[in-house]
């Protein structure tokens, strides 16, 4: 009896230093790049996208789309470009760098404060209140320009009024819901999506006369080290699966 368990055991002990010592099956990497708004909304995306391709592991570049356009075209290597805006993606398309792109989602402009609102902001216009402190997005970011876009809707005086309440000039929409929530402004211009994501700050609505609608394209790229899952992807992201996520982030899909 104890040969047979000593037998089994040494047995044992080397079927399992075979296993330790077979490699494991490499897990194929999905390079996107993808707007900056787009970041709580895509990780949930990417979740389920892996559930239905295992061994496949989605990695994200997450910025302003202005500085992804910029790093793909400098030879940054991915396989999906989802941008913020068509500026961009277009730029990549000139210079026969992505394929045909879809727009995938729309997304709305509104205002946050801090938690408490310490200078009582309830609508557009207190933006130009004489003091108040304001963060935007650069102009170079697609959000950034949308703002200013809105600003033009008002008129100019109002814009050049608002424009002197500026503290601060991010490189992400990201970037400005953080100042807001440290209380480094009293106000801040961003995507209804990101309102969604820092749900603990009040939200004042820009009416729809003076809004403007941001429209977000997603194609793969040209040079994809990952031509045929780029394309799953962007299927993905156009399914209803796929939009049903991103309308639970506070977007408006495209289907």
């Amino acid at each position: 009896m104890m040969k047979r368990l000593s037998s089994f055991l040494i047995t044992l002990a080397l079927l399992s230093a075979c296993a330790s010592n077979t490699p494991k099956a490499a897990s194929v990497k999905l390079t996107v790049f993808a707007a900056a708004s787009l970041t709580e909304s895509f990780n949930e995306i990417a979740a389920v996208f892996e559930a239905f391709h295992p061994g496949v592991d989605v990695s994200f570049n997450f910025a302003g789309s202005n500085t992804l356009r910029a790093q793909i075209e400098q030879g940054a290597r991915a396989d999906v470009f989802a941008s913020a805006n068509t500026k961009e993606m277009n730029a990549l398309i000139s210079d026969d760098l992505a394929d045909t792109p879809q727009i995938f989602l729309s997304n709305r402009l509104v205002i946050i404060t801090p938690a408490d609102n310490p200078a009582n902001v309830s609508t557009v216009n207190d933006l130009s209140r004489p003091g108040l402190k304001l963060v935007m997005a650069a102009e170079e970011v697609p959000v950034g320009r949308y703002s200013r876009q809105m600003l033009d809707n008002v008129n100019m005086d109002f814009k050049e009024q608002v424009l002197a309440n500026v503290v601060s000039n991010e490189n992400s929409v990201k970037q400005v819901v953080a100042k807001v929530q440290l209380g480094e402004a009293d106000a801040g211009i961003v995507y209804a999506s990101d309102a969604v994501t820092a749900s603990e700050l009040p939200v004042i609505e820009i009416p729809p006369e003076w809004n403007v609608l941001a429209e977000y394209p997603i194609a793969a790229l040209k040079d994809a080290p990952q031509p045929e899952l780029a394309a799953e992807f962007v299927a993905f992201v156009l399914s209803l699966e796929g939009q049903a996520i991103l309308r639970k982030w506070g977007f408006s899909p495209n289907r």
